[in-house]
């Protein structure tokens, strides 16, 4: 290897470790070596390094350590291909020299950031997430107008709840894809929620994002996180208020008359904070009830399935009501009997054509048309022997997933038996568990199987629809809210609303304590932060205080969202309390885990797609 001199060198991968990296050079070649002599230009001592400029001509450069800075006019003649030697100190070398040429572990198409820049692609993917859903907080939140493409093009939701919002959009950003998963999470357990948990992590992110550019170290903004979450819900523990007086899960029912009472007040207080930011909340008052009154004959088991919400269009909102039975939104066969008395239920998910022959499916060759009068005959008898099986489980009524067809429904008609054809798997799982019975896919063991039973299948009407009715299931806390309503948009997000409100009502039956809403309890959680950031020394007092800040966010954005001014309310909070919600505790511990997830990562590789390979047999 030739120096500018024109001497020859031996260089060893040894010593020096780091080298400056510049952009627009092409760096190539790069070879440390120990201390050694180049001759032809004057003998003298000297760490060396070979740098390939872009015009193709070499240079070697001293790295001499704990020399003085490198010159702007040093980076400009190494890029005009000026082959001179400089000094290079340490504050400017940043890669390892490892090899001679720049190694790539990852696949082709894989890509990778790292350090800072994948911190801030992390941050800037969760704000926008928080941002995205922000103003749909609060009883004054707007709405979203959902439009799907691809196979359910054209579809419209319209809807501010947030865990549907997060749901039906694609997000790329794996930060982003954090918090869609972690609202889903929170519906999944709580069923409300998912809007304030997901604006808390991303108001935590922003305010990390203010940290990291103050040079304070994530994990000690972490530390602080984790001091201040703990003192926030020891905070919203302090002055929370319990109903419960026993560990027994019918502890309700235990109470006296003027405790019952108090405690349902309660209830329809939590039912219409829920459903104040909802589609509902005109009709917060009637709805509230209705949730209520289901909640409440589960008995404290809090088992939502139970419960079987069905929406019919047509009638407004307030002509919804709640059925003391399950209903199951099917018709019997023709001349099937209407109504059957103490039923014996046989629930199956199978084909009744398992054995049957597809003839007009298939190439058939005959001789006559006589002889695919004998195959339909023969695929007949086949069907009537699947039939006389389903008969030997003594079974009044039959109940199959998938469809009958006409002869074998001829068939249960002329056995008195009530035969109802593809019912929608969620209809027939609530139904195997609201009368007792299970689901079979055979019918070669009567004896191993389990019938549902009930007092009473009858017909119902319901608007200008036919369903069927189960009254006295084995289940008796079983029960059918029917949700009425103009359009099929208002029906499904009338549907969420209810929903939430179900779901925050069962949680507060099993865990009965609860706290102020309406920012009240954010701004004591905030306050408590804040003293005990006064107290913590340190940078950590830093991210205390940020974390004070990011909850003083929710109260703000319900009353930005609600048109007030948001300064002026927040500081009378301090003092004032409204009705709320209890799941404040979760919310927060949620968003802080969150937080703390997306501010550790300091590298994001996005993996190459996988080939598909040919076919073996190709």
């Amino acid at each position: 290897m030739t120096s500018q001199s024109g001497a020859r060198s031996r260089y060893n991968v040894k010593l020096v470790r780091p080298v400056l990296t510049c952009p627009g050079l092409n760096w190539s070649e790069i070879h440390p070596a120990p201390p050694h002599t180049i001759t032809g230009g004057g003998d003298r001592e000297r760490n060396s390094v070979h740098l390939s400029a872009p015009g193709g001509e070499s240079a070697h450069h001293s790295a001499q350590i704990n020399t003085l800075p490198l010159r702007e006019d040093i980076l400009k003649s190494i890029e005009s291909d000026s082959c001179r030697s400089h000094d290079l100190t340490y504050e400017h070398v940043k890669v390892y020299l490892v090899s001679l040429n720049p190694i790539r572990i990852l696949k082709h198409e894989a890509d990778e950031e790292k350090g800072e820049t994948a911190r801030l692609s992390s941050f800037v993917g969760a704000v926008a997430i928080g941002d995205l859903v922000k103003s749909t907080l609060g009883p004054k939140g707007m709405d979203k107008i959902l439009v799907s493409h691809g196979r359910n093009a054209g579809q419209v939701e319209i809807t501010n709840d947030g865990a549907t919002i997060l749901k039906s959009i694609g997000v790329d950003n794996p930060a982003a894809k954090i918090l869609v998963d972690m609202s889903r999470v929170q519906d999944d357990e709580v069923g409300d929620g998912t809007t304030s948990v997901t604006v808390l992590a991303a108001e935590l992110l922003r305010e990390a994002e203010k940290l990291i550019e103050l040079k304070i170290h994530p994990q000690i903004i972490i530390a602080g996180w984790r001091k201040a979450t703990q003192v926030a819900r020891d905070a919203l523990t302090a002055i929370a208020m319990d109903n419960r007086r026993s560990s027994n899960v019918m502890w309700f029912f235990s109470f006296s008359s003027a405790d019952q009472a108090r405690f349902h007040e309660d209830l329809l207080n939590i039912a219409r904070t829920t459903l104040s930011s909802k589609i509902l909340s005109q009709h917060k008052e009637y709805f509230s009830k209705l949730a209520v009154d289901a909640v409440l004959r589960l008995k404290g088991s809090g088992s939502l399935s139970a419960i079987q919400i069905i929406k019919k269009t047509g009638g407004t909102l307030e002509d919804s009501f709640l059925d003391e039975g399950f209903l199951l939104d099917k018709k019997v066969g023709v001349h099937q009997p209407k109504r059957v008395e103490n039923a014996r239920i046989l629930i199956a998910n199978t084909p009744m054509d398992t054995d049957k022959i597809k003839v007009f499916g298939s190439r058939v060759r005959v001789d006559s048309m006589a002889k695919i009068a004998e195959l339909e005959v023969a695929e007949k008898e086949k069907m009537k022997d699947k039939v006389n099986k389903i008969l030997k489980h003594n079974c009044t009524v039959f109940i199959n997933r998938q469809l009958i067809y006409n002869y074998p429904e001829q068939l249960f008609a002329d056995a008195g038996v009530m035969a109802i054809e593809h019912a929608d798997f969620d209809g027939i799982e609530r139904l195997a568990l609201v009368t007792g019975g299970e689901i079979v896919s055979t019918f070669d063991n009567p004896e191993m199987v389990k019938l549902g039973q009930c007092d009473v299948i009858e017909q119902v009407m319901i608007g200008e629809d036919t369903l069927l009715r189960f009254g006295g299931v084995a289940l008796g806390e079983a029960c059918t809210i029917i949700i009425r309503g103009a359009t099929q948009q208002i029906l499904d997000e009338a549907e969420r609303s209810l929903h939430d409100a179900l779901c925050v009502l069962a949680a507060t039956v099993r865990e009965s304590r609860i706290v102020y809403g309406g920012g009240c309890s954010e701004m004591l959680m905030a306050n408590a932060v804040q003293t005990e950031a006064a107290k913590t020394p340190g940078k950590e007092a830093v991210a205390v205080e940020a974390f004070a800040r990011a909850l003083q966010t929710l109260p703000t954005t319900i009353a930005d969202n609600a048109g007030y001014d948001s300064a002026q309310l927040v500081s009378e909070l301090r003092a004032a309390h409204s009705q709320g919600r209890n799941s404040m505790g979760l919310v927060l511990l949620s968003a802080s885990e969150a937080a703390e997830m997306i501010l550790r990562v300091d590298d994001i590789i996005r993996a190459a797609p996988r080939k598909r390979e040919q076919d073996r047999g190709r």
